[in-house]
Order: C-alpha cells, then sequence, then structure tokens
C-alpha cells in the first residue's frame, strides 16, 4: 500500500521537473550562465543557499499541512 506522503513526495518531484523544464524550454541561456555561475560559486556559499531553500520548502509544506 503507497502512503500518502510518498505520493506527495511524487508530485513535489514532478513540480520540480516541470518547472526546471519550463526555465531550459523558455531560456536556455539564461539556464546555462546560472549554471556557469554555480560552477564559480564556492561551496560554502551553495552550501548555505541550499540549506536555506531545503528550511524554507519545510517550512511552506508545514504552513501548507497545518
Amino acid at each position: 500500500m503507497k502512503s500518502i506522503a510518498f505520493g506527495d513526495f511524487l508530485i513535489g518531484l514532478g513540480i520540480l521537473f516541470v518547472l526546471e523544464g519550463i526555465l531550459f524550454a523558455a531560456s536556455p541561456d539564461w539556464m546555462r550562465r546560472a549554471m556557469k555561475s554555480a560552477l564559480a560559486t564556492p561551496d560554502n556559499i551553495l552550501r548555505i543557499v541550499g540549506i536555506g531553500s531545503a528550511l524554507a520548502g519545510l517550512i511552506l509544506i508545514w504552513v501548507v499541512r497545518r
């Protein structure tokens, strides 16, 4: 039996793929520049941004589910 949480996870993953695909389709040059910029960014900055993004996502999920 599938859990509701796993189904929600798959829906979220699908939305992520849709949004990423739209960005690549709409502006491939901008996405290429963004990836080059990420390669030039120090690891500690990328970690901080990643942790902040993950926390923002968790807070958003908590607010919506509450």
